[in-house]
């Protein structure tokens, strides 16, 4: 959904753009003095398209520019002062085209690098938290695959529901967190998830606190999950939020998949206890049918095409080998 949102975002950038271009081209076809000092103003939407959207746009978009421009001049060339013969002004507009160019180029490649850079402190962010998760939870077996299967099934739908891969992951690693509140943690146990372990490290500098407590001092760092774990149950809720914010109008769309994703594992795992047998398109129904905690129904529609894709995928064979 959200994906979806910002390239129409985009979309409605690009057609502003484009709509400024043919603007100022025809301001520049308009105006019969001073049309060099009107052809710097073709940089401001070329930047923008920079900056915001792409080499590739903005490259596309300054062509766009550098042909209407053309075409004015070559329709009429009167206007610039400073030039004479239509040699030097073909020069001159030849010359300005090719930095309206290079100008798309370099700011357009920056803004990829940028974005790929944020990708790959991104993913590098979430595969040191899910492996942090996972160790701190391995003292707890019946957690530790909860939390796992929680997050898998959780990011299965977030994908389905068209997030963007951001929003997909600040769901996985929300689904992985939230289960860490269960869980007490000594500054050895991290040393030992991050690495770090010192050979020579005293009894006395060992301390112990609760898992959420550490959740709350990675907050500059989840910035994307905390608001997700925010949303949860009363207990978390209290762990981290403070009065103020506390009082949040909407809930999160990867805080309903979290909590409804939650709310089906723990039926299951309820079911599977009393050794029954549980389809998961009953366990659906169920939650359905459960008035007392209403969860969104596209998110319900979603789960319910995931774990019957999973059941269908079980019950195929696997190949034989030759």
């Amino acid at each position: 959904m959200n994906k979806i949102k910002l390239r129409k975002d985009q979309r409605a950038l690009e057609i502003m753009l484009l709509i400024v271009v043919l603007g100022m081209t025809s301001l520049l076809h308009q105006l019969q003095g001073h049309k060099m000092a009107i052809l710097n103003l073709f940089f401001m939407p070329v930047v923008l398209s920079g900056y915001f959207l792409g080499r590739s746009s903005a490259g596309t978009l300054a062509i766009f520019s550098a042909v209407a421009v053309s075409i004015v001049v070559a329709l009429d060339a009167t206007g610039f002062a400073t030039y004479s013969t239509p040699v030097v002004i073909a020069l001159a507009v030849t010359i300005w085209a090719g930095v309206l160019g290079l100008t798309a180029l370099l700011i357009g490649t920056l803004c990829d690098e940028r974005a790929a850079k944020v990708e790959e402190l991104h993913a590098a962010y979430v595969g040191v938290v899910e492996v942090l998760a996972k160790y701190l939870q391995s003292a707890n077996p019946r957690i530790k695959a909860r939390s796992i299967r929680c997050a898998e099934l959780s990011e299965s739908v977030a994908q389905k529901l068209r997030m963007s891969q951001k929003e997909v992951d600040d769901v996985r690693v929300g689904a992985l967190l939230y289960d860490i509140g269960n869980v007490e943690i000594t500054t050895s146990l991290i040393s030992k998830a991050v690495g770090t372990i010192e050979e020579q490290s005293r009894e006395g500098n060992r301390h112990t606190f609760q898992g959420m407590e550490f959740v709350h001092s990675l907050e500059p760092v989840l910035s994307g999950a905390i608001p997700l774990l925010l949303n949860q149950d009363d207990a978390v809720h209290d762990c981290l939020a403070d009065d103020e914010r506390a009082g949040v109008a909407e809930i999160p769309l990867g805080a309903k998949i979290i909590r409804t994703v939650r709310a089906y594992v723990e039926l299951t795992e309820k079911k599977s206890a009393e050794w029954t047998q549980l389809k998961p398109a009953d366990g659906v129904a169920a939650m359905r049918r459960d008035r007392s905690n209403i969860h969104d129904e596209s998110i319900l529609r979603a789960l319910e095409s995931v774990v019957l894709a999973e059941s269908r995928a079980a019950r195929q064979p696997e190949p034989v080998l030759a």
